[in-house]
């Protein structure tokens, strides 16, 4: 009730939260859902994650802007309808909003996330809110008889600007319909592997709401499996025979890191930690939001200039750093060998400076990205074989653990958990069963 009271006040309620305590996140986490809100958690106010995130709030447009010339960024009251032809049905959304129960003939019976309506209300925006829309196909055996039919959707958004304006924006979406069921071609050409791999993702963290988290990993394996006997090519009963196409290759990859995320995986977060991370990737765009999931790593060497790498424990070598980016957290990484070079102050003279330039390079970067993202990320400094190294260490995929011991070179993960190889191969195999 609260909650319907403050967004139709076009009310927004933000959250800036610092203690090494509980401090009620996960209770008050719906009243900042449904106005559109900001939520920022840290361990205390002195630390950047709060100062900084409470200054880039009050962000502004460049001068030069038209129409938003220094105008906050932000906007208030906003809200958003979706139209659709006849062949689509709206069946929710989910993200920072509330329902505004416009019932419409393209409202679907089945409802996700925050369903039985075809308009809500979205509160205070920004540039980064994203809303998931997802949609239900009615009248297939109406649609197949007509091969030459187009599709539309339509998102019409509306916000009060800050000069007091109401503005709108209307986006169209128009497309051929595909008729034939029996043909998945036009499916494997135009799918989206990313964006499928974040509508599945706050699918499953929004069904942690009512359901065990084992039994959302269960659905997470389940869809996988289906989605690869339908689009991958193989021989039934051979295993060693299955290829997925391109435009799916990743695709199994992001739910192997989903699966171990934070989102799923509450061991070592407190109720409010895994109620932050979760709404945090629910309001974020597609590109953010696979940072969550699969973190990025580069590596800095003498062999060359920074690259990405492989997020996998073979990629810890002593002589190299490497630079973590989970957006919550960004990682500055030094080998057992560079960390040993820097306690010598080898840095500090002269005949090194190419040592030290490589080990300023992924602190420049790491400025780099804090300096653009909202929440500002915890800043982590560390060396392998400490106890902070853990921030990097858990989010790489297990090649090489205290079961497999060191063949491969790289670092031993301690942990139970099957590498991505492992879980490749139980994939294909349970893909591929006639």
């Amino acid at each position: 009730m609260q909650q319907q009271l403050q967004s139709g006040a076009c009310h927004v309620v933000d959250i800036f939260a610092c203690s090494l305590d509980q401090v009620g996140m996960l209770e008050m986490k719906t009243l900042v859902e449904a106005t559109g809100g900001l939520m920022v958690l840290g361990d205390s106010f002195g630390q950047s994650v709060f100062k900084e995130s409470f200054k880039r709030v009050f962000r502004r447009w460049p001068s030069e802007k038209p129409g938003d010339g220094d105008s906050l960024m932000m906007g208030f009251a906003a809200s958003m309808e979706v139209m659709t032809s006849r062949e689509f049905k709206v069946s929710g959304a989910i993200g920072p909003c509330s329902s505004l129960h416009k019932m419409s003939p393209n409202v679907s019976d089945l409802e996700v996330g925050k369903g039985g309506t075809n308009a809500w209300s979205l509160g205070g925006i920004d540039p980064n809110t994203t809303i998931a829309v997802y949609f239900d196909v009615a009248n297939t055996t109406s649609n197949n008889n007509n091969p030459n039919k187009r599709r539309f959707l339509q998102f019409l958004t509306r916000y009060q600007h800050m000069n007091g304006r109401t503005r709108v924006r209307s986006t169209t979406l128009c497309g051929p319909w595909h008729s034939d069921p029996n043909d998945v071609t036009p499916i494997r050409a135009s799918f989206d592997q990313e964006a499928a791999a974040i509508l599945t993702a706050r699918l499953a963290v929004h069904r942690t709401e009512t359901e065990d988290v084992g039994d959302v990993l269960m659905w997470v394996d389940r869809s996988l499996i289906r989605l690869a006997a339908k689009f991958a090519d193989y021989r039934p009963d051979d295993p060693s025979s299955f290829r997925l196409p391109h435009a799916f290759s990743i695709y199994p990859q992001f739910m192997f890191h989903l699966r171990r995320s934070p989102f799923l995986q509450l061991f070592n977060s407190s109720p409010d930690e895994a109620s932050y991370y979760r709404y945090i990737l629910s309001r974020e765009n597609t590109s953010n939001s696979l940072v969550m999931i699969q973190p990025t790593l580069l590596s800095y060497s003498f062999n060359g200039p920074p690259q990405p790498t492989l997020l996998d424990s073979q990629s810890v070598r002593p002589d190299t750093i490497l630079l973590l980016d989970t957006f919550f957290h960004v990682v500055v990484f030094h080998g057992e060998t560079i960390a040993a070079w820097r306690e010598m102050k080898y840095h500090e003279q002269e005949e090194h400076a190419s040592f030290r330039q490589l080990l300023e390079a992924p602190q420049d970067d790491a400025q780099l990205i804090m300096d653009s993202r909202f929440p500002v990320p915890r800043y982590i400094v560390c060396d392998q074989h400490k106890s902070e190294a853990r921030f990097l260490m858990a989010k790489l995929n297990p090649s090489v653990t205290h079961h497999t011991g060191e063949g491969g070179g790289g670092a031993q993960v301690f942990t139970d958990d099957v590498s991505l190889r492992v879980f490749m191969e139980h994939l294909m195999k349970l893909s591929v069963q006639s």
